[in-house]
């Protein structure tokens, strides 16, 4: 019953995660003007991170300051969150076409937590790793190689000291040369399909992926 939850739940966000930007932050942003929010949070009394990802703690931490100064509860920055947090007037519009394309991959690779692992598969009954990569990528309009190897030559190398959310990275478990695939998350975090747990998201310095890491690749 929830592996066929997770499998609607995933192509749903394939089908309708918006291909705008407006003038509202939403989880799944990712960048300066969310590391912005989430310090001035930070200097509130909220215990965040500012790495300039808009996750499930920056969001909780948002509805609690809603909350907190009267104003809907609904989780995301519009401009009267955004002046009430800020004390000034949320910008009329923001980012570019890849920061769009970023939170479009990550908001698809996150909808598909908990999805099985299948040797083969890429769709929301089960996935490979690269066969996750690809299915995430091709929402945000991007065409991948089917497997990890092949994806690890598309793009351009980043340190690991420079990646960004979005970046693919890759790593070299059972084989020489690369063999597993995920995204980057920011954090040190990334999301990937594990053989043994499905889609799930680790921690790059976890002592596994830090000794299996091989390199980052930026595509956006």
């Amino acid at each position: 019953m929830m592996t066929r939850i997770r499998h609607w739940a995933c192509m749903a966000m394939f089908l309708v995660v918006p291909m705008a930007v407006g003038a509202t932050y939403h989880p799944g942003d990712i960048g300066e003007d969310i590391s912005t929010i989430q310090h001035r949070l930070g200097t509130l009394g909220y215990h965040l991170d500012a790495d300039g990802v808009y996750g499930p703690a920056t969001e909780d931490a948002i509805r609690e300051f809603q909350a907190a100064h009267g104003l809907e509860a609904d989780g995301l920055v519009g401009p009267a969150t955004y002046r009430e947090l800020l004390s000034r007037d949320i910008p009329t519009s923001r980012g570019d076409f890849s920061t769009m394309l970023v939170r479009r991959l990550i908001s698809v690779a996150q909808e598909c937590i908990g999805v099985p692992y299948l040797f083969g598969g890429s769709t929301p009954s089960g996935f490979d790793c690269s066969g996750f990569v690809q299915f995430a990528a091709k929402a945000a309009g991007l065409v991948l190689p089917r497997s990890a190897d092949e994806q690890y030559h598309m793009g351009r190398s980043v340190s690991r000291s420079q990646m960004q959310p979005g970046d693919l990275v890759f790593f070299s478990t059972y084989t020489d040369g690369v063999s597993h695939s995920g995204i980057y998350l920011g954090g040190d975090r990334f999301i990937s399909s594990t053989s043994s747990r499905g889609v799930v998201i680790d921690s790059l310095s976890e002592g596994y992926w830090n000794d299996c890491y091989v390199g980052a690749r930026r595509l956006i």
